[in-house]
């Protein structure tokens, strides 16, 4: 199987006298999807803004491809591609181009990235609402825009927090299906979720409670 792509040892996280997590150690291996489990509140979006650079923590390590993720740079230099909570998406733009400017940004040849954007937001259904601006889309095709922006990323890691949330059953198995594809064509993919059928498609579970992690 070779090396893990993702690999946290001791992972503690702070915010104030609060303790988002508490000794996290997590490893995943290329091909691999990972359902990270818990309540509101138990440390999932913690875990994966760690990953992803956006938090660091108080203590511990976070490596991913070899490289010590210390902040948003080497996450992205590393290959980390978020799908947050909530979408992130630029409400000025349309759905095409918040799946395009990523990529230029990430120096995907500008010939190719179109072709790609397109190809990803094909891949979620999205086909007739390409140049629809984000505040004219419902919470789910938004939610769906996001997950395309990921895919399309293509990068080694790929983090989705509660990717499914806005998502009814088809739609939810229709983003599932291409996390899974993700991973089986050799990415890393953790995804934090609520949803037991999505848990359920995993190759393996990860349960906070209060911080504390348990694997499943």
């Amino acid at each position: 199987m070779g090396e893990p792509v993702v690999r946290c040892t001791g992972v503690v996280v702070r915010f104030g006298a609060t303790t988002a997590l508490d000794g996290v150690d997590l490893v995943v291996w290329p091909g691999e999807l990972v359902a990270v489990t818990g309540h509101s509140g138990a440390g999932k979006t913690t875990l994966l803004g760690v990953l992803a650079g956006l938090v660091r923590p108080a203590e511990g390590e976070v490596v991913v491809g070899g490289v010590r993720v210390t902040g948003l740079a080497a996450a992205v230099g590393a290959g980390v591609s978020l799908v947050p909570q909530g979408n992130g998406l630029a409400a000025v733009l349309t759905a095409r181009e918040n799946v395009l400017v990523p990529l230029l940004a990430r120096g995907v040849d500008a010939g190719a990235a179109p072709a790609r954007a397109t190809a990803a937001l094909d891949a979620v259904g999205l086909g007739e609402v390409h140049d629809h601006l984000v505040e004219e889309l419902s919470g789910g095709q938004q939610q769906r825009v996001a997950v395309a922006r990921g895919l399309a990323l293509a990068g080694p890691v790929l983090l989705a927090d509660e990717p499914t949330s806005e998502l009814d059953h088809t739609n939810r198995e229709v983003v599932l299906r291409l996390l899974r594809a993700r991973a089986d064509g050799g990415a890393a993919v953790v995804m934090a979720t609520h949803d037991p059928e999505a848990a359920a498609a995993a190759d393996r579970v990860l349960h906070l409670d209060d911080g504390v992690a348990v694997p499943g």
